[in-house]
């Protein structure tokens, strides 16, 4: 039962080693670029969630953990048939666990450009 257990956790905490950007991350193609900067003012500000990824880390770890745990029901064919669908299982719990455990709180940011144009940005 602690061996399943054990199994069963690793996509949640393989989802957890993502890398998250902050605020004064960039990626590296976004350097040596020249930004265009545009004043205005800040109209209104608003939580938003931010979905989470999906990379397939989450589908691929659930996946071969519900695997070798469905393999363990039966014997003969009935291990093949557990493992199929322990995986299908696993796979889709993975997915679900990596996309909730990487999901971020953000803010809508609308902002009056001097311009007199209105722009909404996402953070």
């Amino acid at each position: 039962m602690n061996k399943t257990l054990c199994l069963l956790l690793i996509p949640v905490a393989l989802a957890g080693c993502a890398s998250g950007k902050g605020s004064d991350d960039y990626e590296r193609a976004e350097a040596r670029r020249v930004y265009e900067v545009k004043m205005g003012v800040v109209e209104n500000v608003r939580a938003v969630k931010l979905e989470g990824t999906g990379s397939g880390v989450g589908t691929a770890a659930g996946a071969a953990v519900g695997g070798i745990a469905g393999s363990g029901a039966g014997h003969g064919k009935g291990s093949a048939v557990g493992a199929v669908i322990g995986a299908v299982i696993g796979g889709i719990g993975g997915a679900a666990a990596e996309e909730g455990i990487t999901r971020k709180a953000g803010q809508e940011i609308t902002v009056r450009l001097d311009s007199g144009r209105t722009i909404a940005v996402v953070q």
